[in-house]
């Protein structure tokens, strides 16, 4: 039998799962307003050129494309950042900086599928535009770190590897390396812990034994020493190594990049970001400072599901309303509204059904109580349990609402 399934990539969300999806997205939303940063958003459908500004022709080819009914060459959109430029190259300023804002968009990508890589995902995407000092890049690091540790994660299971570009345009120029080779040479050393030491030499030439020792002994540097100190004031460089292999975008960030990995390297990336300071003028507007970072759900929800194992309640009701008298359905869908209406969460059996039956769905939706309207009920009283728990008796049909309050 035929049977009709997602597209390749994509997925569906059934409600445990969407209830894990929102427990991430949740906690994002929460630790993004600790930190100051108010939310926006932008169209899921963009202009095909906006991405020719920001990125190369890896992710052009990756893009959903298309020509809309209007002529237009459009694409879905595959990452926010050239969103974000657009919008504050034009309204920037009417807002005082520095700008501390936040999205929580789907992005579209026709990748190539593999673990923590799937062809659309949900992503945290924080960003400082108009903060020149290292302050910005160690907000956003701390505000990544405690996102995670909001979601349950430790200092053992993930760290944050920072590195600074501008040491390497400070290295290779001094190295004497030509200016037109340092896309691939960067190209080379962020692919370095990746492939066997034999080809990252043989791609070097040259500049092999020279970028290795240095990639082997981890010079200081002064800026990333400064970052490190602003972030102990925070009590995070537990969280943090340095490790100048990290280069990422390579047309895109100036200065300040850093990665988020599972201590163990068994999954890709779960965050990355760094400052981009050359990237709003391409989209018209004024040269402002810029630092950001994007979190993906789909390597987050690997790590969780790793770390921290179990099935997700989909439900957190309050009540459960058992009908042990059927004659009582009138009283009981009164008090069900009640309920409700007091803002508790509330449900009842839709159909004739044994108390059994009803006490096994009231813990399954994860009730914290069940109510049961029996003979008690024409002497004004409610008989209670607590679910999973020894707590039971009666009480006054008018006390319900206030007992509900005090203990969900």
């Amino acid at each position: 039998m035929w049977e009709m399934q997602a597209l390749p990539g994509f997925r569906d969300f059934y409600p445990e799962d969407l209830c894990f999806r929102n427990r991430i997205l949740e906690a994002w939303r929460r630790v993004a307003r600790r930190y100051g940063f108010v939310e926006y958003d932008g169209p899921p459908l963009e202009p095909l050129e906006i991405y020719a500004k920001k990125s190369g022709g890896e992710l052009l080819d990756q893009l959903y494309r298309f020509v809309d009914r209007g002529g237009r060459e459009v694409a879905l959109r595959a990452e926010m950042t050239p969103t974000l430029a657009r919008m504050i190259a034009r309204g920037h300023k009417q807002y005082k900086k520095p700008i501390k804002w936040f999205s929580i968009p789907q992005l579209f990508r026709y990748e190539r599928m593999q673990r923590g890589r799937l062809r659309e995902h949900f992503q945290f995407n924080c960003d400082i535009i108009g903060e020149p000092s290292l302050e910005a890049e160690c907000e956003l690091i701390a505000l990544a770190i405690d996102t995670l540790r909001e979601l349950g994660l430790q200092e053992e299971d993930f760290v944050v590897r920072v590195s600074d570009r501008l040491f390497w345009a400070d290295l290779l120029g001094k190295l004497g390396v030509d200016p037109e080779e340092w896309t691939h040479v960067l190209q080379v050393i962020d692919k370095s812990e990746r492939e066997p030491y034999e080809v990252t030499v043989q791609r070097l030439g040259k500049w092999a034994q020279p970028i290795l020792s240095v990639l082997e002994e981890k010079p200081r540097w002064p800026r990333l020493q400064e970052l490190l100190d602003r972030l102990a004031w925070r009590g995070m460089t537990r969280f943090v190594e340095i490790d100048l292999r990290v280069v990422r975008g390579l047309a895109y960030y100036t200065g300040i990049v850093f990665e988020i990995f599972d201590r163990q390297r068994r999954l890709r990336a779960i965050a990355g970001g760094g400052r981009y300071d050359d990237l709003v003028p391409k989209f018209g507007g004024e040269p402002l400072p810029a630092a950001g970072f994007g979190m993906g759900d789909v390597v987050l929800g690997e790590l969780l599901r790793e770390k921290l194992p179990g099935r997700e309640r989909c439900w957190t009701l309050d009540a459960y309303l058992v009908l042990v008298n059927e004659d009582l359905r009138p009283a009981a869908a009164a008090l069900l509204q009640s309920l409700r209406e007091a803002g508790l969460g509330a449900d009842y059996p839709l159909s004739v059904t044994s108390v059994r039956k009803q006490l096994e769905l009231a813990e399954e939706r994860g009730c914290r109580y069940a109510l049961f309207l029996d003979e008690r009920w024409c002497k004004g009283l409610v008989g209670f349990k607590k679910l999973k728990a020894t707590e039971e008796g009666a009480i006054p049909v008018d006390k319900i609402v206030p007992f509900l309050r005090e203990r969900c």
